[in-house]
C-alpha cells in the first residue's frame, strides 16, 4: 500500500538544528513531487516547502526560506528537511506529502494542500529552551 512515513523529529533548542526525513513505499517516487507542510495547535496547515519530480522546482514559505532546504533521493525512495537555525515559532507536526504528477512536468507548489493525494502520519517537531 502507498505509504509516507516521517522521521527524525523531536525536541531542540532554538538555533540547533534537525533533518527530517520521509521514507516512501508502495510507488515509484520519480513520478510524484514532493511537499512538506506543518500544523501547530490553533493554527491552519502551512506549506513550508515542495520539490518537483525532477528537482528543478523547488520553493520554500517565506517563514523557513534560508532556514530550511528540501531534497529528494529518487533512487532510495526518501524525501529530506534540512532545518538549521530554528525557531520556537517552527513548533508543529511536520507532515511529508506526494502527488502524482505526469512524465515531463515538474511542477511544485505550496498554496494547493488539496492537491497532494498522499500524506504521511505527521511528526512532532518542538523548538524550546
Amino acid at each position: 500500500q502507498l505509504q509516507l512515513v516521517e522521521s527524525g523529529g523531536g525536541l531542540m533548542h532554538p538555533g540547533g538544528s534537525l533533518r527530517l526525513s520521509c521514507a516512501i513505499s508502495g510507488f515509484s517516487l520519480d513520478k510524484y513531487a514532493i511537499g512538506w507542510f506543518r500544523q501547530a495547535p490553533g493554527k491552519e496547515r502551512e506549506g513550508i516547502s515542495c520539490i518537483s519530480v525532477s528537482g528543478v522546482n523547488i520553493k520554500y514559505a517565506e517563514s523557513v526560506k534560508g532556514r530550511f532546504t528540501i531534497t529528494r533521493d529518487n533512487g532510495k525512495n526518501m524525501v529530506y528537511l534540512q532545518m538549521d537555525s530554528l525557531k520556537p515559532e517552527d513548533t508543529a507536526v511536520y507532515y511529508c506529502a506526494s502527488t502524482f504528477v505526469a512524465d515531463g512536468i515538474n511542477w511544485c507548489a505550496l498554496r494547493t494542500a488539496e492537491l497532494f493525494e498522499y500524506w504521511g502520519q505527521g511528526i512532532q517537531v518542538t523548538v524550546s529552551s
